[in-house]
Order: structure tokens, then C-alpha cells, then sequence
């Protein structure tokens, strides 16, 4: 039986194999082994466009590495999670497990799939030339102590769960059109998120204008977790784009702050795309400091349907 098998879904026993996996992960690392959106996906057992590759020892017979590619958006994220204890073979692993999710993805119909790797090493880097891909994106992990200090200027409120969903969505998808991840979401994809356990309709703060959502700020708490302490994370926030340029992004950064400050959170955390200086300047001048770097490596996959 070959070490590397491709799946179109994930069954019970298969599902809590990978689970060990990613938990051995997660207890090495202090971060979720997965991003939020394949970790629905695999907990759902698939979905459309899902594939998932397990890299099996041979000795054990346990799941070591794991490869998952999970449509967003137009495009596929491609994320990959190998076992600490086999890190002496993981260029190895890696390139066989992304070389058959990227031969996955070509039966499926092909398109652009970006592998999401934090904090690249050189074998990560050797792999991705191997197969043809590309850095494109460096994606900024940030953080800064709480609370701010830094008076909020807005008013804000808690999202309602059955009110709120058509004027959130608005909002996100102009503000993140032709976003890989974060763009084209759909009513399901939100309620998707709004069913996960972390989820607080709190803390998703509001900002309204005339009565109409313009700006959101959606915030997550990270429990802790091996090396890393309990994180507030600034999970998503965007402004209609008719209200840029008014400082609302800075405020509601300050109003998500704020929020986990109160619930006694002594850390902040953000995600932001490198190339938005805009951004990463605002973060900055709010005390933010980068603390680690997710590299997307990309390629176009050509059908081989």
C-alpha cells in the first residue's frame, strides 16, 4: 500500500486518525494545526472541491502527514501538517503529500491553489520550486499587549444572530472582493462559522450609519495553549468601501481591542497581508509587532480531466 492516499472524504475512523495528527501538532506548536475554514471542512468530512492527503508509517501504521486543499473563492488553500516526531522526513513527505493534492486538484478540474506555509524553512521552500510554485503572498502575524490604553471614538454593538447576516455579508464582500479566503462568502459559509464553538455574537462588534451596517469588527479568543498564552485575535474586520478614508478601520481595530481587553485578555492578535502597507502601517502605529511570517506558495494547476 502506497504511503501517500488520496481522499474525496474523511469517515469517522479515517477522521479521527487525522485528529490525533493534528492534536500532536497543535500540543508541539501552541497553534491550531489547520486554518478555520479546512478545519469545517474536515470536521464536515469533505465538501465541494475538498481533497485530503494521509501520509501512513509504515512501522505504526499511524497518519504522520496530512495535506488538505479546500476550495475559497475561485481558488484552493492548500495546508499541510506532518508529525513532529517524523520532522527528519518531512521534505520528503511534504513533497509527495502537496505533489498529490496538486494532481488531486487537476482531476478535479484544475485551478489556482496556494499552499499556506508559516514560517517557510529552506526544505519548504526547496519543495515548492520542485513543484513549479511561487511565492506570492507573505501573510504578517502581529501582536501588541492589552489593554490599548487608546480611547474608542465610535459607538459599537454586538452582532444579532437572524438580524445582522444580509448587512454583514454586504459588507465583507465588497470590502474583500477577489479575496482568496475571506471574498464570495455565501449565507452558509457564515453560518458555518456562526456554529462553531468559538463563536460569540458579542464579539463581532458593529458599527452603523443611517441604520446600515458599515463597518464590522469580528474578533476570536484563542484558549492557550502548549507555549503560546490565551489570544485575543482580530479575527476580520472591514469598512464599506464608501466609508474608507474616515479612520474606521483604525476605530474598530481600537473597539475589537477593547472588547477582549474587557474579557481579560492580556494579548492581541492580527493577521495582515504584507504587501497592505496601509495596514501594516496602522497596525504598527498602534503598537503592533511582527511576531511570525505564513508564506503562500501558488500555481496554476491545468486540468487533467
Amino acid at each position: 500500500m502506497p504511503n501517500a492516499e488520496v481522499h474525496h472524504s474523511i469517515g469517522p475512523v479515517l477522521g479521527a486518525a487525522v485528529r490525533r495528527l493534528l492534536d500532536a501538532a497543535e500540543r508541539a506548536t501552541g497553534s491550531a494545526a489547520l486554518s478555520d475554514h479546512l478545519a469545517i471542512d474536515l470536521a464536515r468530512g469533505g465538501g465541494a472541491g475538498f481533497v485530503a492527503v494521509t501520509w501512513t508509517d509504515d512501522a505504526s501504521g499511524d497518519v504522520v502527514g496530512y495535506a488538505q486543499a479546500t476550495q475559497a473563492n475561485e481558488s484552493s488553500a492548500l495546508e499541510l501538517v506532518i508529525d513532529p516526531a517524523h520532522a527528519e522526513n518531512s521534505r520528503l513527505i511534504s513533497r509527495e503529500l502537496v505533489g498529490a493534492g496538486l494532481a488531486a486538484v487537476a482531476a478535479q478540474g484544475g485551478g489556482l491553489v496556494n499552499w499556506l506555509v508559516r514560517g517557510p524553512a529552506a526544505a519548504d521552500e526547496a519543495v515548492a520550486a520542485e513543484l513549479g510554485m511561487t511565492a506570492s503572498r507573505r501573510l504578517l502575524q502581529m501582536r501588541r499587549p492589552l489593554p490599548t490604553g487608546i480611547e474608542v471614538e465610535i459607538e459599537t454593538r454586538p452582532f444579532v444572530v437572524g438580524a445582522d447576516e444580509d448587512g454583514w455579508l454586504e459588507v465583507n464582500n465588497l470590502a474583500f472582493a477577489g479575496h482568496g479566503e475571506q471574498g464570495g462568502w455565501t449565507i452558509e459559509t457564515l453560518r458555518r462559522r456562526q456554529s462553531e464553538e468559538w463563536f460569540a455574537a458579542d464579539g463581532v462588534r458593529i458599527h452603523e450609519r443611517d441604520c446600515r451596517i458599515v463597518a464590522f469588527c469580528w474578533t476570536k479568543v484563542h484558549p492557550a495553549s502548549g507555549p503560546e498564552p490565551e489570544l485575543g485575535e482580530i479575527y476580520v474586520i472591514a469598512v464599506h468601501p464608501d466609508h474608507h478614508g474616515r479612520g474606521l478601520g483604525r476605530q474598530m481595530t481600537l473597539a475589537g481591542l477593547e472588547h477582549l481587553a474587557r474579557r481579560g485578555i492580556t494579548t492581541g492578535m492580527l493577521w495582515v497581508d504584507a504587501d497592505n502597507a496601509v495596514a501594516v502601517n496602522l497596525y504598527e502605529r498602534l503598537g503592533f509587532s511582527v511576531v511570525s511570517t505564513t508564506v503562500a506558495f501558488t500555481t496554476f494547476v491545468r486540468s487533467s480531466g
